[in-house]
């Protein structure tokens, strides 16, 4: 069988060398976007849920856009539906997003960060303290193996305890699960994952019980927050539909105002479309809580580069961020 890596990199070479549509017709009428939970996606949610692309579509003078939402637990999967054809925006990981750049030389770039949100490794491990301690018993679920943002910042904390030598020290204890799944194994006594690379709103619960308990925090590890969801798309589509992409950028806008302004309305919008059991109130506390950025300006993400180019993952260095993100939003902030 073809593996998923075989997929994504034959996938990027075909679109690399594929010539990019200029000629003059009208932008697409439909958009298709995936996004992953957690309150990492908490952007997207709000743009499907109030239909904020299709205002900004409209506004922009582009007439109904009909957008379709795909749930993706992985950004693995994801990155393998944009390469396919079958998405026209990913929402997922910078890591995966810097691995498609790289492999495309640059058809694949970043339209805007969504989000920084604290992740955090817990474990029901009680012999697990610090890193150092797991052993060849451990699991640890991660969204995808390698290459996901818990992946990578697990080999930058590997690096950091034991030398850039042993920086995949703990790949071989990782098991790929989406969050829910990772969840749920992380409370079953019975089952080998008993430690998980978690988020918000997950990562809430699994401390409610009094078995699990924190081993480390991304921030801590990267020195800051750190863009664990962006959102990306080819050059060709970008290209063949400015004003869309545009749009979509003015409505990730208005939700992030959503957001800042009206935090509870925003959990509660949240919570509506995701039925996860979550009180808004709590739901509020997280996603105002200290280290939680949403916003468009991608933070930290050269740090992840330079990591994934130590790591020999990506070929080319880039010199800066605004190397794999698009234009529109290179008069942010970003780093």
């Amino acid at each position: 069988m073809t593996s998923r890596r075989d997929f994504t990199l034959g996938a990027a070479a075909a679109l690399a060398a594929a010539p990019v549509a200029t000629a003059a017709r009208a932008e697409a009428t439909e958009l298709r976007l995936s996004r992953q939970p957690s309150i990492v996606y908490l952007p997207m949610v709000l743009l499907e849920a109030e239909k904020l692309i299709e205002k900004h579509a409209e506004k922009a003078g582009l007439g109904p856009v009909k957008t379709t939402w795909m749930t993706f637990t992985s950004g693995g999967a994801g990155t393998d539906a944009l390469l396919a054809g079958n998405v026209d925006i990913v929402s997922t990981g910078v890591s995966n997003q810097l691995i498609l750049w790289d492999r495309t030389k640059g058809e694949v770039k970043g339209l805007a960060s969504i989000s920084a949100v604290p992740m955090v490794l817990v474990t029901r491990n009680p012999n697990v303290k610090t890193l150092a301690d797991f052993t060849a018993a451990d699991r640890i679920a991660v969204p995808t193996i390698k290459i996901s943002m818990q992946a990578t910042v697990l080999q930058m904390a590997a690096a950091q305890l034991w030398g850039d030598a042993n920086l995949t020290k703990l790949d071989a204890i990782t098991v790929q699960l989406g969050h829910p799944d990772a969840m749920a194994a992380l409370s079953n006594p019975s089952s080998e994952v008993n430690s998980h690379f978690s988020l918000p709103p997950f990562v809430n619960r699994e401390l409610q019980d009094k078995n699990v308990h924190v081993v480390l925090q991304s921030n801590d590890v990267v020195g800051g927050p750190v863009s664990n969801g962006v959102v990306f798309a080819t050059r060709r589509f970008v290209d063949a539909n400015p004003k869309l992409a545009k749009a979509f950028v003015a409505a990730l806008d208005e939700a992030m105002a959503m957001i800042r302004n009206e935090p509870l309305r925003a959990a509660e919008i949240y919570l509506s479309m995701t039925k996860e059991r979550f009180s808004p109130d709590a739901l509020v506390k997280e996603i105002t809580a200290p280290g939680v950025v949403y916003a468009t300006a991608p933070q930290n993400t050269m740090k992840i580069a330079e990591h994934m180019t130590k790591s020999g993952v990506l070929k080319t260095k880039p010199a800066s961020w605004k190397d794999y993100f698009f234009a529109a939003v290179h008069d942010q902030p970003g780093a």
